[in-house]
C-alpha cells in the first residue's frame, strides 16, 4: 500500500507511527469525513476515544435535516421494498433521488401487493427534470424553493388553499393513491422542508394510506448513525474532550473548529470516495483515503495512507440503499493488504504503548 509523510513516499508503518506521533501530541484534533465501512468507523470512534478528538462526519447536513425533525414531531416512513411491493404513487421530491438505483427499481414494476397490487404506477416529479429516461409528470417548483413548495402543496392538499393550480392537480393525485410514497435527499430539501413533507404524509393518511421515503446520502452517513448510536446513544457530531461523548453539532463542526483556531490536528477518513475538506491543509493532518483515488497523493494531507476500498479491493459492511439496512460487501478481486479499520487500530495502539511508556 503507498503511503507518504509530508510529501516524501514511504511504508504504511512509517506513516501510521508518525500519525500515532501527531495525534499523540495534539490537544484537540478533529476528526472528519467519516466515509468508510462499519469497521473502520467502529475504529475510528475508538481512536477518537482515547485522542479527545470531535467527530465530524461529511455527512452531517443530511442527517440533521432528518435527524431534527424526528427528533421534534416524529415521521411515518416505509422501507424501499415496501414502496417497489405497494405502491401505486410515487412523488420524486428534488434532483438528488434520480440518480439513485431505487428509481429504476420503482420504475421497472408494478405494485404487486395489497390494494393497488398489479395497477399501474404513477410517478410524480416535484421540482425534478421534466424529461428523461424514466416516464413522469413533473410539476415546478417555486420560486422560494423546495420547501415554500412543499409547503403550498400541503395547503392545497389540506384544502388551506384552492383553485386550478398545478399543486391543486397535484394534491388531488396525492389523495387518490392507494399507497403513496415521497421520495427525498434531506441534505438536498433542508430541515424545513423535511418537516412540511413529514407534515404532509401526516396530514394525507387522514385520508389514505402515504409514507415518506428518505434516500441514503452517498457517504455512508446510515452507517454512521447506526455506529454512533450503538457506541455513545447520541448523533455522530459528537467530541470526547472530556473523555466522555458529548453531542453538539455546532461544537463539533469541524470547519468552524479550524475557523476560529480550536483544532490544531485533523484527521479524514475516506476510503470510500467523499469530498476533502477544504480546510485540511491549514493544520497537520492525517488522511486515511481509498486506493486508487484522486487523493491517494502525498499532497494530500502531511501524512497520508492509502487503504483497500470496501466493497472493491477489501470487505467491508456498507449501507444497502435497495435494501434499507446494513449489508456486507465482499471484494471483488484480490484482497488489500490493509484496510482503513486496521490502520486505525494500529494508531489507536501505538498512542496506547506510548502513554503506558510515559508512565
Amino acid at each position: 500500500m503507498a503511503a507518504w509523510v509530508k510529501g516524501g513516499a514511504t511504508d504504511a508503518d512509517a506513516a501510521i507511527e508518525a500519525a500515532a506521533h501527531l495525534f499523540a501530541s495534539a490537544k484537540v484534533p478533529v476528526v472528519t469525513g467519516l466515509c468508510a465501512d462499519v469497521g473502520a468507523l467502529r475504529a475510528a470512534y475508538g481512536l477518537a476515544g482515547v485522542i479527545g478528538a470531535s467527530l465530524d462526519p461529511v455527512a452531517a447536513p443530511s442527517l440533521y435535516a432528518e435527524l431534527g425533525v424526528l427528533s421534534r414531531t416524529g415521521a411515518m416512513g416505509t422501507t424501499p421494498a415496501e414502496a417497489v411491493g405497494r405502491a401505486d404513487l410515487v412523488v420524486v421530491v428534488g434532483n438528488a433521488p434520480w440518480d439513485r438505483p431505487f428509481l429504476q427499481d420503482i420504475a421497472a414494476a408494478k405494485p404487486r401487493r395489497g390494494r393497488a397490487a398489479g395497477s399501474e404506477r404513477t410517478i410524480l416529479s416535484l421540482g425534478g427534470p421534466s424529461n428523461g429516461q424514466i416516464r413522469h409528470v413533473a410539476y415546478p417548483v417555486e420560486p422560494g424553493g423546495l420547501a415554500v413548495s412543499i409547503a403550498q402543496l400541503r395547503a392545497f392538499a389540506k384544502g388551506h388553499l384552492a383553485g386550478e393550480t398545478a399543486y391543486a392537480d397535484l394534491a388531488r393525485r396525492l389523495v387518490a393513491a392507494h399507497y403513496g410514497v415521497v421520495v427525498y435527499e434531506p441534505g438536498e430539501v433542508g430541515e424545513l422542508g423535511v418537516e412540511m413533507l413529514q407534515g404532509l404524509v401526516k396530514d394525507l393518511n387522514d385520508v389514505t394510506r402515504f409514507f415518506a421515503l428518505p434516500l441514503a446520502d452517498p457517504f455512508q452517513g446510515r452507517a454512521l448513525i447506526q455506529v454512533a448510536a450503538w457506541t455513545t446513544g447520541q448523533a455522530p457530531s459528537t467530541g470526547f474532550g472530556r473523555h466522555v461523548p458529548e453531542h453538539d453539532p455546532w461544537r463539533f463542526d469541524g470547519a468552524r473548529q479550524v475557523r476560529e483556531g480550536e483544532a490544531d490536528a485533523a484527521l479524514w477518513l475516506s476510503s470510500l470516495p467523499s469530498p476533502r475538506p477544504d480546510w485540511l491543509a491549514s493544520l497537520p493532518s492525517v488522511a486515511i483515503v481509498g486506493e486508487g483515488s484522486a487523493n491517494a497523493t502525498g499532497d494530500t494531507a502531511e501524512i497520508v495512507i492509502a487503504v483497500g476500498v470496501p466493497g472493491e479491493s477489501t470487505g467491508g459492511t456498507l449501507w444497502n440503499e435497495r435494501r434499507g439496512t446494513l449489508t456486507h460487501s465482499s471484494a471483488a478481486g484480490q484482497p488489500a493488504a490493509l484496510t482503513a479499520g486496521a490502520v486505525l487500530d494500529a494508531i489507536r495502539a501505538r498512542i496506547t504503548a506510548k502513554d503506558s511508556a510515559a508512565c
